[in-house]
């Protein structure tokens, strides 16, 4: 017979407190009280991941080309010499 091991993780929107098995480790599980998604992990490990890793790596791209382009100057018109 096989035993499933949960951890139990706080809702980031609502903050009850969730059984959630390990296979779901760093997978968008849901909150069966109030609905929200998030990324599962175990808040007992150091580092966990971001609450959402898409908008941190798009956070991380919009601030390397907005440092990219700070003191480029374009021309007023695209094709004019």
């Amino acid at each position: 017979m096989c035993k499933v091991t949960y951890f139990v993780q706080p809702c980031p929107t609502c903050g009850r407190k969730l059984q959630v098995k390990v296979e779901y480790l760093g997978l968008e599980v849901s909150c069966q009280h109030c609905g929200a998604g998030f990324i599962s992990h175990d808040p007992d490990m150091a580092g966990a991941p971001p609450i959402n890793p898409v908008d941190d790596a798009l956070h991380k791209a919009d601030a390397f080309l907005g440092k990219g382009l700070a003191g480029t100057h374009f021309p007023s018109m695209f094709g004019t010499n």
